[in-house]
């Protein structure tokens, strides 16, 4: 392999390419690093962030609300900033930055007028979460999954409605609530038929009676009942079977299951209303 010549003109010269090259790489760096934002007042982040989710680019906006916040941390526009950064992370779907952006506000500003609009949002992030418990309907394995995301959100429209009772958002969390506390106990049911399935009859009764114990009022107590009276059958606890059977026919007098028995396998029965 031929070296490269090593006389004076052309090691400056080779020196000259390099700076050069140098220079350009750094000045490529710098446009690509350079935040178009810097300078601008809160009143235009502020504006240019509401264009962007107004265009459906949460992303962009999330970003210029973030350093509305981060520059201007004093004043209207921040604390509005922090519950537009919730709302721009729950609409790209990113549940704990959302949640976290939210309890952060609730945190700072607990008196702010928006307070019961950031519950609201707080419980409908956990309401929609993606790998939710609403993905149970189908899953054979309901055993294993987590209700924390459903207990969170009732918890955050319970907040919500006791102290905001006059709130435009209070009808809507109040409807929401009835509809947790009702999958809540349809999955509590599921699970102890899950158990009576497969010859686990004490876990049977016992996830029945917590279901009837804590949603009395909800749908699923009819088949929580019958649940309960035939895992007392299978445990050969006639009296307990018997008073439960009494229990199923004075409130669900036309029910199938003291006619037909438990739910097949293969009926959709999670139908909840």
């Amino acid at each position: 392999m031929n070296s490269i010549p090593s006389t004076p003109g052309v090691r400056r010269s080779w020196r000259a390419l390099v700076l050069l090259a140098a220079a350009l790489l750094s000045a490529c760096a710098s446009t690509e690093d350079k935040d178009i934002t810097a300078g601008w007042s809160a009143a235009k982040l502020y504006s240019e962030a509401k264009d962007e989710m107004s265009s459906g680019a949460y992303d962009q906006a999330t970003k210029y609300y973030e350093k509305l916040e981060t520059r201007y941390p004093y004043g209207v526009l921040a604390q509005q900033a922090l519950i537009e950064t919730a709302y721009g992370y729950y609409k790209q779907g990113e549940r704990a930055q959302a949640l976290a952006a939210c309890d952060r506000f609730l945190k700072i500003y607990p008196n702010n007028p928006a307070t019961d609009y950031v519950l609201y949002l707080k419980g409908r992030i956990n309401f929609y979460d993606n790998d939710s418990w609403f993905s149970w309907l189908s899953d054979q394995k309901l055993y294993e999954r987590d209700q924390h995301a459903a207990r969170e959100s009732f918890e955050a429209f319970k907040e919500l409605t006791t102290r905001f009772p006059n709130s435009k958002y209070t009808p809507d969390a109040l409807l929401r609530m009835r509809y947790i506390l009702n999958a809540l106990a349809e999955y509590d049911t599921h699970v102890a038929l899950f158990y009576y399935r497969r010859g686990a009859y004490v876990a049977a009764a016992d996830r029945a009676q917590e279901a009837i114990k804590n949603h009395p009022d909800a749908p699923a107590r009819q088949l929580a009942l019958a649940v309960l009276m035939e895992s007392y059958d299978k445990l050969g606890l006639t009296q307990l079977r018997d008073d439960t059977e009494r229990v199923l026919k004075a409130n669900y007098p036309d029910s199938t299951y003291l006619s037909q028995g438990l739910p097949p396998r293969n009926e959709s029965w999670w139908k909840l209303w």
